[in-house]
């Protein structure tokens, strides 16, 4: 993945994603940290959520993370799809590192990872995109 996109993941700290079944989808903001080793979205959420219950069946998702502005020349965003399973023990020490007051509730963790990302940056040119593919 290139430097744009991590350099864009690490001045956000919430993700949108969105599940599916039987047809229908849901969607959940997340906090996250990002394990540039493994292009992975680390994040809490609660095995019950409807979100969770949706993911657990149906593990691929898609999600954003957005800039929000008005000014057109600044618009960035961050459009993503990937597998989602339980956060490997190197996933869950970056998480608490970056949330340590989240340890005391502790949270299910789920790890992201990435096999296709496109980039929106206006900063670049109006209407540039970038793209990763695992």
């Amino acid at each position: 993945m290139s430097e744009e996109f991590i350099w864009f993941i690490k001045e956000h700290h919430v993700l949108h994603i969105s599940s599916h079944e039987d047809g229908k989808t849901w969607s959940a903001n997340c906090f996250y940290v990002f394990l540039k080793t493994n292009n992975a979205f680390v994040f809490a959420s609660d095995k019950d959520t409807r979100h969770m219950r949706n993911i657990i069946k149906t593990p691929y998702v898609s999600g954003t993370i957005a800039l929000e502005t008005k000014e057109i020349g600044l618009i960035q965003g961050l459009q993503f799809e990937g597998i989602v399973q339980k956060a490997s023990l190197k996933a869950k020490k970056a998480y608490f590192l970056s949330y340590p007051f989240a340890a005391a509730l502790a949270p299910s963790l789920w790890e992201l990872e990435i096999d296709y990302a496109k980039l929106t940056d206006n900063r670049l040119g109006f209407g540039k995109k970038l793209e990763f593919k695992r």
